[in-house]
């Protein structure tokens, strides 16, 4: 089957954004685990410690590096293949990101210079600010990619002028900068990624304690990461309800399509334990075992609200849209226009999210929650002797990929559940793409596949290389 413009282009940020996540999560958890590790050496003068924020330092370096690579080629796709959004809402999107990169990407590869080469060359309190600057920054960093992402998933503060959406003054850049739905979201990813890299420390600790390898550095390593682990997986999992019910605020439309509520009812709403989504019918093919009351309960903290069914919820939406770009809510809204592609035209009876893909992210996301609250509690429990436990450990080991899918879900969830929208009822993502050749966009697609596939197996051979060999390759 022949793919679209905009399939291909949605396509081939999806490849460089996924793949360009790999790095960002451990990269930020990483930093905050490196500088408690130096901070306890600075304060204690505990040589292991230090030991440890070298060995760990070293897998961290090799992340950043790969990460900061893969990130560059994210930028231009606004120009390449997302000229038309850039266009029309690039003075909102534009300076979130500016900012991003003068306050937060600059402050944090000046201060990690500091810290990989400053060992031993400048004092040890300004070798902790150093990392201490990294993790900070890093930090920061996430906050302005991600107020601009929440700002596509709730637009705030601004107004049409010309044709193009910009922001409304200063009090609309305090709106898109305190934006609820974004804090909500940054703090959801922060915790996941701190978690991540626990788990990544967990693993490979396990790892050398069942076999025994420097087992007084793996046992601090391990200990110092299951507590800092299990209070991230119970905060996130506290925070992924409050995010959700923030969805249920916001994008009604995205939480009936998580659990593929198709129809408004009267009352409370009932969350079905067996359902599965029958999207050509806009159904369900079958839904049992219902708890009453249930979905109102969790998107509102009310037994008896209606939680509103796709179809409505997906129907003002695009009235919405249509009122704010003076359209007719009953005509179609044609796409981008490019050499040998069609416009693609979208109505609003067919402005809803695909169904499933956003209805399995989710459920995949939500019981890899339960299941790492499980995992990180059995490795604090076991935190001083999980060489006796070799199945738990062997779990923990196994266990390092599935954060990295559990992020990558969140963000399937996300992004696909936000469709038809580019921007949520501002802009159509058919209005979005670049006016090129499909066939450009297949080809440089391939080209990214290759290259990055190249990479994600040099940056695992080295990940796994320096991690089975040990504290002593960091010397």
């Amino acid at each position: 089957m022949e793919l679209d413009l905009i399939t291909l282009s949605r396509l081939q940020f999806a490849v460089t954004v996924f793949f360009h996540f790999i790095f960002v999560p451990l990269t930020l958890g990483l930093s905050v685990l490196l500088a408690i590790m130096e901070t306890v050496y600075v304060r204690t003068g505990n040589e292991q410690y230090k030991r440890m924020a070298k060995f760990w330092g070293k897998l961290f370096l090799l992340n950043f590096a790969l990460g900061v690579v893969t990130g560059i080629t994210l930028e231009f796709q606004f120009g390449t293949n997302w000229a038309n959004y850039s266009e029309y809402v690039g003075d909102i999107f534009g300076p979130l990101l500016a900012i991003e990169a003068k306050l937060a990407f600059f402050l944090e590869s000046t201060f990690i210079a500091v810290w990989h080469f400053g060992w031993e060359r400048v004092s040890k309190r300004v070798h902790l600010f150093a990392i201490w600057a990294v993790a900070a920054a890093g930090n920061i960093s996430a906050v302005w990619i991600i107020l601009a992402n929440g700002w596509m998933q709730n637009p705030v503060g601004f107004k049409i002028v010309d044709g193009r959406a910009v922001l409304d003054g200063v009090g609309g850049f305090m709106a898109a900068v305190t934006n609820p739905f974004a804090w909500s979201q940054f703090l959801h990813t922060i915790f996941a990624s701190w978690m991540l890299a626990g788990f990544f420390i967990l693993g490979i600790s396990a790892w050398h304690l069942v076999r025994k390898n420097e087992v007084e550095f793996f046992r601090r390593s391990f200990k110092l990461a299951s507590t800092f682990t299990l209070v991230l997986a119970v905060l996130l999992a506290l925070q992924g309800h409050q995010h959700g019910m923030e969805v249920a605020k916001t994008q009604p439309a995205k939480l009936a399509a998580m659990e593929s509520h198709w129809d408004t009812t009267p009352g409370g709403t009932p969350l079905y334990l067996l359902v599965w989504p029958d999207e050509a019918h806009k159904t369900n093919l079958f839904q049992a075992i219902p708890l009453p009351g249930a979905l109102s309960f969790l998107a509102y903290g009310d037994f008896n609200k209606p939680v509103p069914g796709l179809k409505e919820s997906a129907a003002a939406d695009f009235e919405a849209f249509a009122k704010l770009r003076g359209l007719d809510p009953d005509a179609p809204v044609p796409g981008a226009t490019a050499p040998g592609h069609e416009p693609k035209l979208v109505a609003k009876a067919d402005a809803i999210p695909p169904v499933l893909l956003t209805f399995l992210s989710f459920r995949f996301m939500a019981g890899m929650g339960l299941v790492f609250i499980l995992l990180s509690l059995g490795a604090w429990l076991y935190r001083g002797r999980i060489e006796e436990k070799p199945l738990l450990a062997r779990a923990l080991t196994w266990a390092i990929p599935l954060p990295y899918l559990a992020i990558m879900a969140g963000w399937m969830l996300a992004e696909v559940g936000r469709q038809p929208w580019i921007v949520y009822k501002v802009m159509m993502t058919n209005q979005a793409v670049s006016p090129v050749p499909a066939g450009n966009v297949g080809l440089s697609l391939a080209a990214f596949v290759a290259v990055y596939t190249l990479l994600g197996v040099i940056d695992i051979y080295l990940l796994r290389k320096y991690a089975v060999m040990g504290p002593k390759t960091a010397a």
